[in-house]
């Protein structure tokens, strides 16, 4: 059973303010929870409610026993998935000299918590090992973001920083192209994708900010099917994977 301070705890980490102060964020789920630790990831406190047999890693850590009814109380889940735990945050530094020899992502201005989520598990998918955000993107210890992620969080460096301060250190550093996402842009199919590299992805509505668009080499867009009845967009997320993956396929069967 939690005592009322452990479930304070896990009720304030709806808040960033107090994600921050007490450096912790909040996993719900036998996978994603099992996935984190696995991956490196230090659980503060575990709890979860009988159901199926529990994965095998949890059998290390101290768990505590509550009832589903509790753990309804305290999920934030519309349908709560028996095991929830606290996780400490990791903590990174940017490595210039790392990420220079890699294809990394840039992101300006992401507001969604599932299209941030989304991105870091493509990232991890297409092995990027380091995904810079401005400092209004959404938090990446957001719950809704932990649990997009499906796990996939602690495969992928997540920092924040300013990003003209960022780009203009990158490019100063090295002479790889900086990538931009435009509705008007170079074909992505047409383009000489090179890697190392830097991709930027824009908000989900104002796009690449002026300021950012500055350090941009090469603009590229994904284009539209000729048969396409005129969608104005493409989702965020959906755009990041079909870019990642292009990249990637003309690394692979380039050399």
């Amino acid at each position: 059973m939690l005592s009322q301070r452990q479930k304070k705890l896990i009720a304030s980490m709806a808040n960033k303010k107090f994600r921050d102060e007490y450096k912790l964020f909040l996993a719900e789920g036998p996978k994603i929870v099992s996935d984190l630790i696995v991956s490196g990831m230090k659980p503060r406190l575990i709890c979860a409610a009988p159901g199926k047999e529990l994965p095998k890693v949890l059998v290390h850590f101290e768990i505590i026993e509550i009832s589903q009814k509790e753990l309804d109380s305290i999920s934030f889940q519309i349908t709560p998935q028996q095991v929830l735990a606290l996780f400490e945050q990791p903590k990174y530094t940017i490595n210039y000299n790392a990420i220079k020899q890699e294809l990394a992502l840039v992101l300006d201005g992401i507001q969604d918590p599932g299209n941030l989520g989304t991105i870091i598990r493509m990232a991890d998918w297409f092995g990027i090992n380091n995904i810079i955000c401005s400092k209004d993107t959404v938090d990446i210890f957001n719950n809704k973001v932990v649990q997009a992620t499906m796990g996939a969080l602690a495969g992928v460096r997540v920092h924040y920083a300013d990003l003209a301060e960022f780009l203009g250190t990158y490019t100063k550093s090295c002479s790889n192209p900086v990538y931009g996402t435009f509705l008007e842009g170079n074909n992505l199919y047409q383009e000489k994708l090179l890697t190392p590299s830097v991709i930027v992805l824009g908000n989900e509505g104002r796009g690449i900010r002026d300021n950012i668009a500055e350090y941009i080499t090469d603009k590229i867009t994904i284009p539209m099917y000729s048969g396409s009845r005129g969608s104005e967009s493409l989702n965020v997320g959906v755009s990041a994977a079909i870019v990642c993956a292009e990249f990637r396929r003309v690394e692979a069967y380039s050399k």
